[in-house]
């Protein structure tokens, strides 16, 4: 286990694919939408690179809301990124979402359904936050596809205090404009309420029932995993980070000291360059 401190297009091969376009002159409003199982995914590929990656968005995110930087900012020759609205958001919808308690893995499950779909056999997973949770899932579930693993923002199981923290978020109001505007015009005020209601519920539900979120899953994960932790998150205390490090066999952690949540917005360049360095090497 290594512990690093910072010091401060569409893929060639598959029928299923349509014509490939770079990210610069994606539209943000584009939808790209398969059918898999009884849900609608909103999805999009960009790049040409032999290295395929997953982008896995967090709670209510969707492709643009959370992974823009990574669609703009990751090598095109590199890499072909496949994004996704997650069943629920975004662009896959209706319906909204149903936070019953297995949704990460519903949610792991339907994304390698979609992949496979698409024809893709191999791949590394980029996941935040929630998405960083049914990435772990799908990593744990199909290690015969999932080359590489890189999470942030994720935790496998639910502490009192984080009951806390999301109580403290629950109303819309306590949120940066910054924050909820983008999800506002997508869901309205009442419906983003509604939705981010439901993922408080589930998530007290869940510590109620003991608070294991995926912690079963860890030891069944093969790949080789990059954990980045930003110091200041104040939705994932530092154990989080530590206890997936702990239980992830040759996995290695990145902190960022003045990081928060969103690391891999607000230090955009520097993600993008420790992840395209981990995932080419």
């Amino acid at each position: 286990m290594n512990v690093l401190r910072n010091p401060r297009a569409l893929i060639n091969a598959g029928p299923r694919f349509l014509k490939n376009q770079s990210s610069l002159n994606l539209n943000l409003n584009q939808k790209i939408q398969t059918k898999i199982g009884k849900n609608t995914i909103n999805y999009l590929t960009s790049g040409h690179g032999s290295s395929n990656v997953f982008c896995f968005p967090g709670a209510l995110g969707t492709i643009w809301s959370d992974f823009k930087p990574q669609i703009d900012g990751l090598d095109q020759d590199k890499f072909t990124i496949i994004a996704w609205d997650p069943p629920g958001y975004g662009f896959s919808r209706p319906p909204n979402r149903d936070f019953d308690l297995n949704f990460y893995e519903q949610d792991a499950d339907v994304a390698h359904s979609l992949l496979k779909d698409l024809g893709i056999s191999k791949y590394s997973l980029l996941g935040w936050s929630d998405g960083g949770i049914s990435s772990l899932i799908l990593a744990a579930k199909y290690p015969e596809n999932v080359e590489k693993l890189v999470v942030w923002g994720a935790n496998s199981y639910i502490l009192p205090k984080d009951i806390e923290q999301f109580e403290k978020i629950r109303d819309l109001s306590k949120w940066s404009e910054k924050m909820k505007n983008p999800l506002i015009k997508l869901y309205t005020e009442e419906g983003l309420q509604k939705m981010w209601n439901g993922w408080c519920d589930t998530m007290a539900e869940m510590y109620k029932n003991g608070g294991d979120i995926c912690k079963s899953h860890l030891r069944h994960i093969k790949c080789p995993t990059f954990i980045l932790h930003g110091d200041k998150d104040p939705m994932v205390p530092e154990e989080h980070p530590l206890y997936l490090l702990k239980n992830i066999e040759g996995s290695k952690l990145y902190r960022f000291p003045e990081g928060k949540h969103n690391i891999h917005l607000r230090y955009a360049d520097e993600f993008n360059k420790l992840v395209t360095e981990f995932l080419l090497t």
